[in-house]
């Protein structure tokens, strides 16, 4: 299925010049599947015109990836080759403004063995994640997506108009249809979101309660200084606001690491290494999860949770209305960048420095020091059931509704 010219027109100039908002001699990274060739011309010529100094472009392949995982050895795959380490140390001095397209199958890496598919990320992102922290809050960066065959009749699976349908939600979710103006009602959405995450920021909250029948019951504190955002980002080196995540509905803020008690169960799959964790809960003991349950999954789940010293602690807690557009698509996406915004959701590891007052700033040492989690990992999983309640902590111990019944309350 072929979506109008004028739609993937209008999509690609709303990815480039809202979401990245590539500028003038910037350099663009281009991460994209090569059987999306097509619309990669099509981002390209739009970052292009809006006055780019040179776009490179990252061609990505489930079939390689999988490949690679059956017949390679694990310490083959596990080195970071000397021009690998290189094309991320050019990106520190380059701070390329980066246009990743997500496609991929999310049963791409099904029956792959779930040690190896861990060790490799392990041993791999301990190499790359200094040069990742040294461009944190740098460059302009935005996650959108492309509807692949696999991927849709995942999503579709009796359907006959798989693509199209998977089409017609995606461009639902970010605002694009034939009559509209994009730039116009992101800026409206975008406003909103700040609106929320101002009156979280007056709130000043010492700690979220959450609640609900599904056996979630748990409390995380949160660092005094830092504070929510949601929707758009500013580029610390150049003053420049971008949109990170098309769609995006939350509100988020770092948790303080290492300082949460209690349970969270999961509403919704979660694909980790392109593999499926399914009907799973954490508990959370002392601050770090210390024991955690899956249907589908769980050795994926455990291993996750010892990735590093910081992958078993929190990094983000995140709010989304039940009302939000990628949950009134009425399916799973099996897409983080989807199912995420379609529901309240924590993540695993890393944190955010750049909500920390001069975050931006900081090296990872003195973040960590001020209570951000620290990790080679960044997992978001959703806990936003329809009944879930959420109280605000005060300072002096009385408790504000922020959620309920899965929505602000």
């Amino acid at each position: 299925m072929r979506i109008s010219d004028k739609l993937l027109n209008k999509y690609a100039e709303l990815i480039v010049r809202t979401g990245a908002n590539v500028q003038p001699g910037q350099i663009v990274q281009l991460i994209i599947a090569v059987e999306q060739h097509e619309f990669a011309s099509m981002v390209m010529e739009k970052c292009y015109e809006a006055g780019a100094k040179k776009v490179n472009v990252d061609w990505l392949s489930d079939v390689k990836r999988r490949l690679d995982f059956q017949y390679a050895d694990q310490e083959v795959l596990s080195e970071v080759l000397p021009w690998e380490e290189a094309k991320m140390k050019q990106m520190t001095e380059d701070l390329p403004c980066r246009i990743y397209i997500e496609s991929e199958d999310p049963d791409a890496m099904s029956g792959i063995d779930t040690q190896k598919l861990s060790s490799v990320t392990q041993s791999r992102s301990r190499v790359l994640k200094p040069y990742r922290d040294a461009i944190e809050g740098k460059h302009q960066w935005v996650i959108a997506a492309y509807p692949s065959e696999k991927w849709a009749r995942k999503c579709f699976p009796d359907a006959d108009d798989a693509v199209e349908r998977l089409w017609e939600a995606i461009l639902r979710t970010v605002r694009v249809d034939e009559d509209n103006d994009p730039v116009s009602d992101w800026k409206a959405h975008v406003d909103f979101i700040e609106k929320k995450a101002s009156w979280l920021n007056e709130q000043g909250f010492t700690s979220l309660r959450y609640r609900s029948s599904n056996g979630t019951d748990f409390t995380v504190d949160l660092i005094p200084e830092a504070r929510w955002e949601g929707a758009g980002v500013t580029n610390s080196m150049n003053g420049v606001f971008y949109i990170p995540n098309m769609p995006t509905e939350e509100i988020f803020s770092t948790p303080a690491a290492g300082r949460c008690e209690g349970t969270l169960v999961s509403v919704k799959p979660l694909s980790w290494n392109s593999q499926l964790i399914e009907d799973f809960s954490i508990t959370f003991r002392d601050g770090r999860a210390v024991s955690c349950r899956a249907a589908k999954g769980q050795e994926l789940l455990e291993q996750m949770l010892k990735m590093d010293e910081g992958a078993s602690m929190l990094g983000e807690v995140a709010l989304v209305p039940k009302e939000s557009p990628v949950n009134k698509c009425g399916f799973l996406f099996y897409s983080t960048l989807f199912d995420e915004n379609a529901s309240c959701h924590c993540a695993l590891g890393m944190g955010f420095k750049e909500v920390l007052p001069g975050g931006n700033d900081m090296t990872m040492r003195q973040a960590r020091e001020r209570g951000v989690n620290d990790s080679i990992i960044h997992v978001d999983f959703m806990v936003g059931a329809d009944d879930l309640a959420i109280d605000g902590v005060r300072p002096d111990g009385s408790m504000i509704p922020v959620f309920r019944d899965g929505t602000w309350a």
